[in-house]
């Protein structure tokens, strides 16, 4: 079989050290054995299914199941069968893993919404996992593409996202039988035949040592049972001592002792990763068992520095010492995972060496490291010369992005494992502090680099996140915080009624916090959603309660924004003496505060009401009022739109000629712009009905 740049056949994504991709300057990867296995599964696609021999058409895709235990190979067995189906599917291959690291399932909207982002699809944010895996549904609909679903906890988990399309493939890799599912036939995953086994040790070691003494290097497979992972374990442990024989490693593996309370078929892999850990030194091991700490099994030169608490250097050559005896391996850009079948190792190596307290501390500064590269992150974005700026400049090179572009690239590479880590650290409990500052840094990073509306999702859950902190801690500010903006995400995704009733919680956290600022926001919200359901009366009364607050607390600029706010709804509700004296009022405010383009808006918004009212000629006064403050405040836009309004005022009060001045004045106006303008209605967030 020719060289692939894909993992071993069954090394569960470890590549062979020594030798190099070319060009990439990474580990190449081989693919060795399975021959039977990979019959079996092209096989089985071609194989008809219970709903085929019933005669009907077959309503979903078809599903190749690989079973096999971690370390079995199952992972690389089911990434060489899709590298040789993907060009038979012309939307491509979309992975997704379904275990956690710590062998929890993940949930079904996380997935949905990763495969969704993969298929360049929007979702809203805050959408709940039956509204994701009917968009991922009809998302499918209408493509070709092949679906790998890596390490599937149960049958529920896969059922949910298969495509309802025979069009497509799924390829799930599990530990056993999906259950529940129809039409599934797996393939079970042993160990690797002789020759495979050797061919794979001898990536490692060379040919001589293996030529040398063949009957000690087929004795060694059948110690490690033929698993691939133990066998990467096995080949490194050679790689690193040239002068060792095969036969001095099967003996030192038959010495160690059996582990009767470990299962029988995991013992080889236990044996492999015994001999592999204790040879190391005793800082690099410590710094591997810690590595079961890493979110999402993924760590860098960062990451494994701040777990161990050395120097960031010293943490990437240790990682790559591991890296090539087998222990982890690398996935991108100096990211580095540790093998799903050797977490549960490490673990268990981490629990029975480390204190707790230990532990918790290089979890703790693991965090600390995560928020300053994240404020690091945001601050390379802020404008020369600004406070951010120069702080960053004080912080260690290692610590720093040189450019804009670096930072949002480490932000992209290292999101699943950010988002992870914020998960990881409110789940702990013991960490609340860290963990605040954390997701904090997180969602002010998400938004320098990728704006409040692309990274909604993601905001989304970080703001969860810092509610459940609240909660669990009763901090009523914080509480009151997350909700609003919760409520914020709701509302721009349509689930007003959900936005109202966190709107409302809101409201009872800021004063149960007595936070003025959480009060009348949460009112003018709780207004803003009334407004939004059509209920006028009940949004006046709340915008009324929101303006007492700011008439109270003196915030001109926001009961200038609330007066505006009532004008809209006495509008919306026919009301136009109370429209008309609240717009005034917001006209004023602004006049007050300078800000002469708000004072334009809002006379246009008192014309407008006029107009309604059956007044042209006051609307005709209040719109040249209007246009004169939209020149004083030199609005171009703004007053090309107030005098196509005027336009149209003249046109109903029958003076053709002067709304042809007007609009030639506008014309030019946008033409000297190079672009349209439409002035809005005022802080009205839905069509009028009377407009």
């Amino acid at each position: 079989m020719t060289d692939q740049a894909v993992d071993f056949g069954g090394a569960e994504g470890a590549g062979a050290p020594g030798a190099r991709a070319r060009g990439t300057g990474r580990p190449e990867r081989r693919f060795y054995g399975r021959v039977r296995e990979l019959k079996e599964l092209r096989a089985d696609i071609a194989r008809a299914g219970l709903d085929t021999l019933a005669g009907r058409p077959s309503p979903r895709s078809r599903i190749l199941l690989i079973a096999g235990r971690p370390g079995s190979g199952r992972t690389a067995l089911a990434e060489q069968l899709v590298g040789d189906l993907a060009r038979g599917y012309r939307d491509g291959v979309l992975r997704a893993r379904l275990t956690e690291p710590g062998g929890e399932p993940v949930p079904t909207e996380r997935i949905a919404r990763a495969l969704l982002d993969a298929l360049g699809v929007a979702a809203p944010a805050g959408a709940d996992a039956d509204e994701l895996t009917q968009r991922l549904r009809d998302a499918f609909a209408e493509r070709r593409a092949l679906l790998l679903l890596d390490d599937a906890a149960n049958a529920e988990q896969v059922d949910a996202l298969l495509p309802d399309n025979p069009g497509c493939l799924v390829v799930a890799v599990a530990q056993g039988p999906l259950t529940g599912i129809p039409d599934v036939r797996p393939c079970t995953v042993g160990g690797l035949d002789a020759k495979s086994a050797i061919e794979l040790l001898g990536g490692f070691t060379g040919s001589v040592r293996i030529t040398v003494d063949p009957q000690a290097a087929e004795t060694l497979t059948e110690v490690c049972g033929g698993q691939p992972a133990a066998l990467v374990l096995a080949g490194g442990w050679l790689a690193a001592r040239p002068m060792a024989s095969v036969a001095d490693l099967t003996k030192r593996l038959r010495a160690l002792p059996d582990e009767p309370d470990r299962p029988v078929a995991t013992r080889p892999l236990a044996r492999a990763f015994h001999l592999a850990y204790e040879a190391l030194p005793a800082s690099a091991a410590r710094m591997l068992r810690l590595l079961a700490l890493a979110p999402v099994g993924i760590a860098d030169a960062h990451t494994a520095s701040a777990l161990a608490g050395c120097s960031v250097s010293a943490a990437r050559t240790a990682l790559e010492g591991f890296a090539a005896a087998g222990l982890v391996h690398e996935v991108d850009a100096e990211q580095y995972e540790v093998p799903g079948c050797l977490a549960p190792l490490l673990r268990e190596r981490l629990d029975a060496e480390d204190r707790p307290a230990e532990v918790q501390l290089a979890r703790a500064r693991m965090l600390e490291r995560t928020v300053r590269l994240l404020h690091s992150c945001r601050a390379v974005t802020e404008p020369e010369g600004s406070p951010a700026r120069r702080k960053l400049a004080g912080l260690p090179r290692a610590l720093r992005f040189a450019t804009p572009s670096a930072a949002a690239e480490w932000l992209r590479t290292r999101q699943p494992a950010l988002l992870a880590s914020a998960r990881l650290a409110v789940a702990d409990g013991e960490l609340d502090t860290l963990a605040r500052r954390l997701v904090a840094a997180l969602v002010r990073a998400l938004a320098a680099h990728r704006g409040a509306e692309a990274a909604a999702p993601e905001l989304y859950g970080l703001h969860q996140l810092v509610l459940d902190v609240a909660d669990r801690r009763g901090l009523h500010r914080e509480r009151a915080a997350a909700l609003l903006n919760l409520a914020d995400l709701d509302a721009r995704t349509g689930r007003t009624r959900d936005a109202l009733a966190r709107y409302r919680a809101a409201l009872d956290a800021g004063r149960l916090a007595n936070d003025p600022y959480a009060i009348s926001r949460a009112m003018e919200s709780v207004g803003g959603a009334y407004q939004e359901l059509g209920d006028w009366q009940r949004a006046a009364d709340w915008y009324g309660r929101a303006l007492s607050q700011r008439l109270a607390r003196d915030e001109r600029a926001d009961q200038a924004r609330l007066y505006g706010r009532l004008g809209a709804v006495h509008t919306y509700e026919g009301r136009y003496g109370e429209a008309l004296r609240n717009w005034r009022a917001a006209a004023a405010g602004y006049r007050r505060l300078g800000d002469l383009a708000g004072h334009a808006r809002a006379l246009s918004e008192a014309a407008r009401v006029q107009e309604y009212a059956g007044r042209p000629q006051e609307c005709l006064r209040t719109c040249e009022e209007a246009v004169e403050w939209a020149r004083r405040a030199k609005d171009v836009r703004l007053l090309a739109a107030l005098q196509l309004r005027l336009a149209d005022t003249l046109d109903r009060l029958g003076d053709p000629a002067a709304a042809r001045l007007h609009r030639a004045a506008a014309d030019r106006l946008l033409g000297a712009e190079g672009s349209t303008y439409q002035i809005p209605a005022y802080e009205i967030r839905s069509a009028s009905a009377k407009d």
